[in-house]
């Protein structure tokens, strides 16, 4: 941990019942912060595993930084996962809009932005308090679709969503990601929704007015930082681009951050936030082109 920060155990309640389990962490000196953040994570990703950027965050910008677990995941996790009814849907608009009113009640006079990782930069038109947030940072985060990826990538694509993925799902009652190599186990509506979104061309515009709400895109007029990953085989730097069309209000700046600039060999989808790649977290917060 940088020297200083402090941690605070954060729980809240979705409107629906479900009580996220988060963490804040604040700079060393004790004042109220002038900034505050929520990171919404990517999907499979617990909120531990941002802790250090979290910790070296906060104190780079002398804010307030919550991170968290969606529910029935991780520290959220209320019971055994093939007995959870949550969605991609449920994540991305309950529980992150939940997780930023969260921010916005508890530091009412704070600049509040966003960082988002995959599914946690994608959500914002969908949430009340999108009008408070003064700058998001989406990472990695974008529409996917499943011929859009290096051809390299194309065998792990085709296994995921048209083989080893539904049959485990039918299986288990749950998509078992740990024996998949995917590092968490998901709930099979996380695992449907996604695959329906990422097999549909107009992504999860297949789900507005059905499982989700219609978003309200002008919601957010802020900075819009799209920050994609140039090895990163499972949401493209191309696709990361594609996320502006869902921020039209917003002012647009985008960023590529190379394996070189993070001083590493690799980097790909998720491994930006891994202290290893300390380097490049810099970069984030740069405004981009």
């Amino acid at each position: 941990m940088p020297e200083g920060a402090v941690e605070q155990a954060v729980d809240f309640a979705t409107p629906d019942g479900a009580l996220l389990a988060g963490r804040l962490t604040l700079p060393p000196h004790g004042r109220e912060p002038a900034l505050a953040i929520v990171l919404h994570g990517a999907t499979g990703v617990p909120r531990d595993y941002y802790r250090r950027f979290a910790a070296w965050l906060s104190v780079a910008k002398d804010a307030a930084v919550l991170t968290y677990d969606y529910r029935d995941f991780g520290a959220s996790a209320a019971g055994p996962v093939s007995r959870s009814d949550a969605t991609m849907a449920v994540w991305g608009v309950v529980d992150q809009a939940t997780a930023l009113d969260h921010v916005c009640q508890r530091y009412p006079q704070a600049e509040i932005w966003v960082v988002g990782h995959s599914l946690g930069g994608m959500c914002l038109p969908f949430h009340a308090s999108a009008g408070r947030v003064a700058r998001l940072i989406a990472v990695a985060s974008g529409p996917a679709y499943w011929t859009k990826h290096p051809w390299r990538y194309m065998p792990a694509v085709i296994a995921f969503w048209f083989l080893l993925g539904p049959l485990a799902t039918l299986m288990c009652g749950y998509l078992p990601g740990r024996l998949l190599g995917l590092g968490a186990d998901l709930p099979k509506g996380v695992f449907w929704q996604w695959r329906r979104w990422c097999v549909s061309r107009g992504f999860y515009r297949a789900d507005w007015g059905r499982t989700m709400p219609h978003p309200v895109p002008d919601r957010m007029t802020g900075s819009v930082t799209l920050v994609g990953i140039a090895d990163d085989d499972m949401m493209p730097p191309e696709r990361v681009r594609r996320l502006a069309e869902f921020y039209p209000a917003a002012t647009i700046r985008h960023r590529v951050i190379t394996p070189a600039e993070a001083g590493a060999k690799a980097i790909g989808h998720l491994r930006l936030f891994a202290e290893r790649n300390a380097q490049a977290w810099p970069l984030l917060l740069e405004g981009g082109v």
